[in-house]
């Protein structure tokens, strides 16, 4: 454990509308978010999870989201994309043998097909949902980037995926959180001087983390709720720093690289 580290970046912001993150309010104001990912070194291999905005977006977010960019539009620059910041780390990119997918989400996919030696965890649902989404959720799953059958998948599914230990060490459990999308995980990660609950999208603000409000993008409102609840007995348990998804102002008040957890 002694050589675990957790290290949160940013891939710039994105652009929407305040509906988008709490339901029902603010109809059509402007808003931004934060787009994090993180790093996890490990002994046994380096770990990325999600990777945020993907960099096909830095040059030209239209053609690589299409329709999408109406609606959604990213802030990202040449050196912010996740693999030009774990050069910047000085992390060699083969050292990275598991990437972790919260969700499919055109701002989570960053990491995908980065990193030649990585396996790529994701629930089995989440994967076949993105293949065949309904009409109301299309616009957030860019095939393209998922879609690709030279990588190397692991789809947990049952109570495999449930409470999903990496390593078998407790350093990083990957728990199903659905709600936001059909086939949510949120991270427990613990390191020699922290546990962290990387709640994703399970809870993109502290304000869904707390119960005074309901997300925006959201497949089920019941499950986003009740994956709340799971979360909150999984903090309680570990005793953990809980980190929304996509919450500004508590991003502002987090260790962020260089420092990390």
């Amino acid at each position: 454990m002694s050589d675990i580290r957790l290290t949160i970046f940013q891939t710039g912001t994105l652009r929407c509308k305040y509906h988008d993150v709490y339901l029902n309010q603010g109809i059509g104001q402007d808003f931004e978010i934060p787009v994090p990912w993180y790093l996890i070194t490990h002994p046994r291999g380096n770990v990325v999870i999600d990777g945020g905005i993907p960099s096909g977006c830095v040059q030209d977010p239209k053609a690589y989201w299409g329709v999408a960019a109406d609606y959604f539009w990213p802030q990202v620059g040449a050196n912010e994309h996740c693999l030009a910041q774990i050069d910047a780390a000085g992390v060699d990119p083969a050292s990275v043998t598991t990437v972790l997918l919260s969700h499919l989400h055109l701002d989570h996919t960053g990491a995908i097909g980065r990193f030649p030696n990585a396996t790529h965890v994701v629930q089995r649902t989440e994967f076949e949902y993105a293949l065949a989404p309904d009409w109301f959720c299309a616009a957030g799953f860019i095939r393209a980037d998922f879609d690709r059958p030279e990588l190397k998948w692991r789809l947990l599914e049952g109570a495999w995926g449930d409470f999903y230990d990496l390593y078998g060490d407790g350093s990083i459990i990957c728990i199903r959180t659905p709600g936001h999308t059909l086939g949510h995980q949120s991270f427990l990660i613990t390191t020699p001087r922290n546990r962290v609950l990387l709640a994703v999208d399970a809870a993109d603000t502290m304000d869904h983390w707390e119960e005074r409000a309901l997300p925006g993008a959201v497949a089920s409102v019941v499950d986003a709720v009740r994956s709340v609840r799971k979360l909150h007995a999984v903090r309680e348990r570990a005793d953990a720093l809980v980190v929304a998804g996509h919450d500004s102002k508590q991003f502002a008040s987090l260790k962020t690289a260089p420092d990390f957890y």
